[in-house]
């Protein structure tokens, strides 16, 4: 796999970090923070996409009005909890 060089500045506190996690799992700086930016991506992907995934939902109008929401949520711990809305 190709690769390419970025280069950013960090805080110290973060860097820091960066150096005592390397250090105690035994791997370098560079492999810490790929691995960090995989997962980060590929959170910020997801994001993206279920985002998208709602907004279509909403186009369809498969939403759920707010006062129904609200009813649910303040009848949860009481001693007659309503069923989810629809």
């Amino acid at each position: 796999m190709e690769t390419k060089v970025v280069t950013t500045h960090i805080p110290l506190p973060l860097a820091d970090k960066i150096d005592d996690l390397a250090q105690r799992l035994e791997r370098s700086k560079a492999w810490i923070v790929k691995q960090a930016l995989v997962a980060w991506v590929d959170q910020a992907e997801e994001r993206h996409r279920l985002t998208l995934e709602a907004l279509t939902d909403v186009d369809q109008g498969n939403v759920i009005d707010h006062q129904s929401v609200q009813a649910w949520a303040e009848s949860l711990g009481t001693d007659t909890p309503l069923s989810l809305p629809d």
